[in-house]
Order: structure tokens, then sequence, then C-alpha cells
């Protein structure tokens, strides 16, 4: 199947929603695939709100604590795709394909439903993704997300749409109940996810910047409390900035809210992105390589922020 952005847009079908009025969304029943701590807190931000919502998980413990809040929860991907419109937070191309394709849960959907993606996944997939919901006869909407597991919970999430205008329309009431706002991004999805991948790109440089400025300070005796302190309330003051700059100056690193594994995974992305399209970037090279040494020692289950750890260990000689 050819899958560039071309192709998904000769393929592009005329979408019919499915019945009643798809503006409220309080009359809807949203499927969600996918509970890891973003996809969780967003469910609960639906169920908070008074939403039907019916979950699935490959493992089980997450859908029986949402079943416990209101939640109802889903046998089988297959019963996810009997809601009105079906929401997916998996964690990359692999579980995505796994879940939704080799399963042959896309091809078994009734026609007309609507999948609306949030995950982070490769411009290359997201335009293969495109091509094979409009071949299916399916709704399809990319929608990526910015914002930390507690910033989803209260339905404050920068939410990116791409897609066809009439899938768009219909999924925007839902994606307003999770969002501060709803960014619109025309009807090629693979914009939106290239604009995610844009995004979690200067979010990694600018912790990779906070390490090696904390590092610097540290060795003319700066401590890091003061000088992220400053700066991000300064020449910075921008919740980047804030959220990972303090996290960085207490070292706070776990539980993870982003893992750096999935950083990690995302600036391979944008690598690959660069890479399709003839780009060079050497600041996401040097992002791959402090990763990888972060990721490489004992203890994996970090947040992002711990980034900043490698330019510390640098100036220490370690």
């Amino acid at each position: 199947m050819e899958t560039s952005p071309r192709a998904c847009r000769r393929a592009r079908f005329r979408f019919q929603p499915p019945s009643g009025d798809p503006r409220r969304s309080s009359h809807m029943t949203i499927g969600f695939i996918g509970l890891g701590a973003m996809g969780a807190a967003m469910a609960r931000n639906l169920l908070a709100k008074g939403e039907t919502v019916l979950v699935w998980n490959r493992s089980r413990a997450i859908v029986d604590a949402l079943a416990a809040e209101g939640a109802t929860p889903a046998a089988t991907v297959d019963e996810v795709f009997g809601a009105d419109i079906v929401l997916s937070m998996l964690a990359h191309d692999a579980a995505m394909r796994e879940v939704l394709i080799d399963s042959g849960a896309l091809a078994r959907a009734r026609k007309g439903v609507l999948h609306v993606n949030h995950a982070t996944i490769s411009t290359a997939f997201a335009a293969e993704l495109a091509a094979l919901h409009a071949e299916l006869g399916l709704g399809y909407v990319a929608a990526p997300v910015f914002g930390r597991p507690p910033v989803a919970q209260a339905g404050g999430l920068n939410v990116l749409a791409a897609g066809a205008p009439e899938a768009v329309a219909s999924a925007l009431p839902t994606l307003e109940t999770l969002a501060a706002k709803v960014w619109p991004l025309g009807e090629d999805p693979v914009r939106a996810n290239a604009l995610k991948l844009a995004g979690n790109f200067m979010i990694v440089s600018a912790i990779e910047a906070m390490g090696e400025a904390v590092a610097l300070g540290e060795a003319y005796g700066v401590e890091a409390p003061d000088l992220l302190e400053m700066l991000s309330s300064t020449l910075f003051a921008a919740p980047i900035y804030k959220i990972y700059g303090g996290m960085i100056a207490e070292r706070r690193y776990s539980p993870p809210g982003f893992g750096a594994a999935l950083g990690l995974k995302d600036v391979r992305l944008v690598l690959d992105a660069a890479e399709a399209k003839g780009l060079s970037m050497p600041l996401a090279d040097l992002a791959e390589a402090s990763l990888e040494m972060l990721l490489g020692g004992e203890d994996k289950d970090l947040d992002l922020a711990a980034l900043a750890e490698v330019a510390r260990a640098r100036v220490e000689g370690r």
C-alpha cells in the first residue's frame, strides 16, 4: 500500500458520523484503548465530566481500577469499537500495529466509526494509518497531545487535531472535554504527528540545556535550585522550564510522568522523520546519545527530567 501523504489525500472518503448529534458528547459512548499514565488520566477526566467511557488495556489492573470509578470494562478491542467514538493512547508504533492492525480489530470495525489517535507515532506510520482508515471506511483524526498526566486528568491538555473536516468536527466535542485548547492543523493527519514530534524534540532539548547549565553553575558553586529558580522565573518563564526545572533542582525523577524511555523513542522518531526529508538535526543526535547513556544504567524507570543527570555526570567525570 502506498502510504505517502499524497496517497492519504487521494484515498479520502466522505465520512459519515454516527447517528445523533455529534456535538452532544454527553450522549455518546466513548471507547478508550490504552490506559498507561496518560491514557488513564484522560479517561478519568472524561468520567469526571459525566461521559460514558468503555475502556480496554493490555494489562487488566487499570481497567478494573477505572471500572471501580465508573468506566465500563471491555473484554476485547472489538467491543471498544462498538462505541460512537474510539480514542487510543498506545505507547508506540509497534503497540498500535499489534493491537489495532495485526489483531484485525480495525478491519472488523463497523463502517463510519470514528477513531481518534492520541499516541506519539512516526510520521511514516501516521501516513499508513490515514490511508488504512480511508480504505476501510473509518473516520480518522490524528490528535496527539501536550501535557503531563495531572494536566490530562484536569482536562488541560493542548490537543492537536488533523483529519478530514467531517471527522474533526465529530471529534471536537470530545477533544474539547480533554483540552484547554484544540489546535486544528488541516486535513493531513501526518501534520499533527510531525508537530508533536517537533514539540517533544524541543522539550528534550530544553532539558538537555538545563542539565548542562546546571552542571556549569554547580562547577562554580551556584546551586541548581538558585540557578533554575532565577532563570525559570525570568528569561525562561515557561511551563517546560518551570516544571522540569523544579524536578531537576530537586533531583525528583521517580515516579515518572513522562518516562525517559518514551523520550528516547520520540527522539528516534524525530531523527527518522528528519532523515525522510533529508534534514540534519545535530541536537537530536546529542539527545539520543544522552538518553542512551541515561538508560544504560540500572534504573530505567526514570522521568525524562533525569536527562539532566547525564550532563552532571560529564562534569564529574563519571
